[in-house]
C-alpha cells in the first residue's frame, strides 16, 4: 500500500496518531506499507515535532519524506525575496494564485507535481496494490488520481473531517458544480472507500452522493490505551485539585476568555476550588505565531486564578500527565459534524469531564452516559462556573467503583480496536470489488476469495 500520509510520525499534529495505527494495522494484516509525507524539518517551521511518536510505529513501515514545505511560514527573513520583504501582502496573493494553479487549494496545491510523481516512483519500484489518501492536504486526492490514471491503482480516501463540508459552521464548504466539487466528485466515483470520523459527516456524503453511499464508513479516531493512566484516582483536596486541558489551541480567543472567566468565578464561589489549579498543555500556533499570539497572552494574565500554561506535551507524557490532573476541561470548537479525538481519550482518564462547547457538538454523543460527565451547557459563563463546581465536587465525592465505570465507558474507542476494524473492511471491500472486476471481463472469479497483496492491480 501506498500511504499519502502528510502528518505521519514524527509531525506534532493530531492527525499522526491515526495515521500511525493505520500504517500500523495494515502492517498486521500482512501489507507492505510505504507512507509518503513531508521533510521533519517542513514540520519544525510549521507545529513542530514530537519524536517520541516514532517509538510505536512499525519498523516494517517505509517511509519517504519529500522536500517539502510552505513557503508562507518561512521565519527566516534573511531567505525573504525583494518582493515579500518589501510588499509582504502583495507577495503573499501572488503565492496563493501560484499555489492554487495546478490544485485548487492554498498552501498545498503547489505540491501535486512532486506528490504524483512520488506515487508513481513507488509503484514503478514495488507494485502498489492500493493506495490510500488522508486528507487534508486534498492536494494528496491528485496523487491518488494520478495513479489510477496511469497504472489502475485502486485507491480509497480519508476525508477525516470532510471535504465538501465546514464542519465548523456546519454548511456546505463549496458546491458540486465548483472546481473543489467537480475534484471531489471524481474521486468519489472511483474511490474503493471513504473514511470519515463521525455519523453526521458520513450522513452528509451519503446524502450528496446517494450512489456512493455504501462505501461511507464511519472510522473514529479513538485513542491509544497507553495514553490513559489505566488506573483509578483519589484527589487531595488539601493539596489543591487540579483541572487539565490537553491538546491543540484551535478555539478563538473569545472561546478561551469565556472558560476562564468561569473558571475564575467558579474559585470564587467553590471554596473546594479555592487553591484550585488550572493547567493547559499543548501547542498554540504555528509558525512565527507559535506561543506568540493572544491566547498566550490571556493564558499569562490568568495566573493570578491558578492558571498556567505547560506548552505541548509530548506523547510519552501523556499518561503521566493525566496521572496528575483531578479533573479535565474539554473546550472544542464547532458543532455537530465536530467529535475531537480527544474526547476519547479525557473519557478514558476515568476523570470528571467539564464540557466548555457548544450543546449540539458530537461529542456530547460520544460522552452520553460518562458517569462523570458534567454535561454540555453551552458557552455561557454562569453555567460553566456550575460545570467546574460540580466537576470539582465530583473529584471528591466520586468512589473507586465509578471511576472505574468511567474508564470502561471508553474501552470500545481504543484506536487499535477501530482501526482494524476498519482496515479489514477496507481489505474486503477491495476484494469484492476485484471479483466483481474479474466477473465483468469473463475470468474465473469465483477461485478468488480473498484479496492477496502482491497481486495484480485491479
Amino acid at each position: 500500500m501506498v500511504y499519502l500520509a502528510i502528518g505521519f510520525p514524527p509531525a506534532a499534529k493530531s492527525c499522526a496518531y491515526r495515521m500511525r495505527e493505520t500504517a500500523n494495522q495494515f502492517v498486521n494484516a500482512g501489507w507492505d506499507v510505504t507512507v509518503v509525507t513531508i521533510a521533519q524539518e517542513s514540520w519544525e517551521r510549521d507545529s513542530g515535532i514530537d519524536l517520541t511518536l516514532l517509538e510505536q510505529v512499525d519498523p516494517q513501515v517505509k517511509v519517504v519524506e519529500l522536500p517539502l514545505a510552505r513557503e508562507d511560514l518561512e521565519t527566516d527573513i534573511r531567505l525573504f525575496d525583494e518582493a515579500r520583504a518589501l510588499r509582504p501582502g502583495a507577495w503573499m496573493n501572488d503565492l496563493r494564485k501560484r499555489q492554487t494553479a495546478d490544485f485548487p487549494e492554498p498552501n498545498f496545491g503547489a505540491w501535486r507535481g512532486a506528490l504524483e510523481q512520488a506515487v508513481l516512483d513507488i509503484h514503478r519500484d514495488h507494485h502498489a496494490d492500493l493506495l490510500l489518501a488522508s486528507c487534508v492536504p486534498y492536494v494528496n486526492l491528485a496523487a491518488a488520481w494520478k495513479l489510477w490514471e496511469e497504472a489502475r491503482v485502486p485507491y480509497a480516501v480519508d476525508f477525516r473531517d470532510g471535504w465538501s463540508i465546514d464542519v465548523i459552521e456546519g454548511v456546505e464548504a463549496f458546491s458540486r458544480d465548483s472546481e473543489l466539487g467537480r475534484w471531489e466528485q471524481k474521486i468519489l466515483d472511483n474511490a474503493v472507500s471513504l473514511w470519515v470520523v463521525n455519523d453526521p459527516i458520513a450522513e452528509h456524503y451519503r446524502t450528496r452522493y446517494p450512489d456512493f453511499a455504501d462505501r461511507v464508513r464511519v472510522v473514529r479516531n479513538g485513542y491509544d490505551a497507553d495514553s490513559s493512566p489505566g488506573r483509578s484516582h483519589k484527589a487531595d483536596a488539601d493539596a489543591g485539585l487540579v483541572f487539565g486541558y490537553l491538546g491543540t489551541v484551535n478555539f478563538t480567543a473569545q472561546h478561551l476568555e469565556i472558560v476562564l472567566n468561569a473558571w475564575r468565578a467558579a474559585r470564587e464561589q467553590e471554596p473546594l476550588m479555592a487553591n484550585a489549579r488550572f493547567e493547559v498543555r499543548g501547542h498554540i500556533g504555528a509558525g512565527s505565531g507559535r506561543e506568540s499570539n493572544r491566547h498566550v497572552e490571556i493564558l499569562k494574565q490568568a495566573e493570578v486564578d491558578g492558571v498556567h500554561f505547560g506548552g505541548p506535551a509530548a506523547k510519552a507524557e501523556v499518561a503521566s500527565i493525566y496521572a496528575r490532573w483531578d479533573a479535565m476541561v474539554l473546550i472544542l470548537i464547532g458543532g455537530r459534524y465536530v467529535t475531537s479525538g480527544k474526547v476519547y481519550e479525557y473519557m478514558a482518564t476515568g476523570l470528571p469531564i467539564v464540557s466548555a462547547h457548544v450543546v449540539e457538538h458530537d461529542a456530547s454523543n460520544v460522552l452520553d452516559g460518562h458517569p462523570l460527565w458534567t454535561g454540555a451547557v453551552g458557552l455561557d459563563e454562569e453555567a460553566l462556573t456550575q460545570s467546574f463546581v460540580r466537576a470539582a465536587h465530583m473529584a471528591i465525592d466520586t468512589s473507586e467503583a465509578v471511576h472505574a465505570e468511567a474508564m470502561t465507558h471508553a474501552d470500545r474507542f481504543t484506536r487499535e480496536s477501530l482501526m482494524t476494524t476498519a482496515v479489514k473492511e477496507l481489505v474486503d471491500q477491495l476484494a469484492t470489488d476485484q471479483a466483481t472486476h474479474n466477473n465483468r471481463a469473463g475470468t474465473n472469479a469465483n477461485a478468488q476469495t480473498s484479496f492477496v497483496p502482491g497481486g495484480p492491480a485491479s
